[in-house]
């Protein structure tokens, strides 16, 4: 029997590092899926449901803000027509030099995956001009939507309480570190064979990952592989033989050797837990 692995979608048109469009207006399940090296930004202005993000379940309550980064799986479940605008960008997007400020804004949005929005925050007018100006561009189109870009990252950071100051130091490698993470696994297991994609030493990048998350690079890429597995367990119906195939595990007894001392309980049991 052959293994089938979680979709990945690309919903940006060849060519293009930005789209945005209105939320599909139909009340679907969608299959859990993850989105190729971009970011989405989701907004509800109507909607209920459920939105479903890594191992965490979220009742849609419109209005709502979600940010998925590039890699996270999702998958949607409404139980009524959901409205809305989203924004998808890769992050060559923005000019890293005369767009700094905003790319770190972004940066700093992306730590929250969800913003309960009242009603009289949801930004509908900065999400129409934005929607209007990419669907009919004409010139200075692209610097009127990034900085009204600028301005609705702004907005929710207010809303969330986020301090927008602009770091001195960007975590160049932390960044490429965690990006390598999300491609490489679970090919790449190993300190050291990241480390030399990165052309640092394995102390290195320990002590940068530390510096930055408060966990070793082997602690982050243990964390990984771990989610993983979580996301085949809970979003698939594979066996946990063919979930240790997939994961590159020798056999499923490794995977679930791997998973108690992670989790405390087997792949198994785990999967009973959230289906009971």
């Amino acid at each position: 029997m052959g293994t089938k692995h979680i979709e990945i979608k690309n919903k940006l048109d060849k060519g293009l590092s930005l789209k945005v469009s209105r939320f599909k207006e139909v009340i679907k399940k969608t299959s859990p899926h993850k989105h190729d090296e971009y970011f989405e930004l989701i907004f509800l202005a109507e909607g209920e449901g459920f939105h479903t993000i890594e191992t965490e379940q979220y009742q849609v309550s419109a209005p709502d803000f979600y940010f998925l980064k590039p890699g996270q799986l999702h998958f949607w479940q409404f139980t009524s027509i959901p409205r809305g605008f989203v924004i998808i960008f890769r992050e060559d997007e923005f000019n890293n030099l005369r767009e700094i400020s905003l790319i770190e804004m972004v940066k700093k949005l992306s730590e929250t995956t969800r913003i309960k929005l009242q009603d009289n925050q949801y930004p509908q007018h900065l999400l129409e001009e934005i929607f209007h100006e990419f669907r009919h561009p004409s010139e200075y189109s692209s610097e009127i939507i990034h900085g009204l870009l600028k301005a609705l990252t702004g907005r929710l950071l207010q809303l969330k309480g986020i301090d927008t100051g602009i770091s001195s130091q960007s975590p160049a490698v932390y960044e490429r570190f965690s990006s390598l993470l999300m491609k490489e696994i679970p090919k790449l297991r190993k300190v050291h064979e990241y480390a030399q994609l990165l052309h640092v030493t394995p102390q290195n990048l320990n002590a940068i990952c530390k510096k930055q998350s408060g966990k070793t690079a082997g602690q982050l890429i243990n964390s990984q592989l771990l989610l993983e597995a979580k996301r085949y367990i809970l979003h698939t119906s594979h066996t946990i033989n063919e979930i240790a195939d997939i994961l590159e595990f020798a056999d499923a007894s490794h995977l679930v050797k791997f998973f108690r001392r992670n989790e405390g309980i087997t792949p198994s049991q785990f999967r009973e837990q959230h289906f009971q």
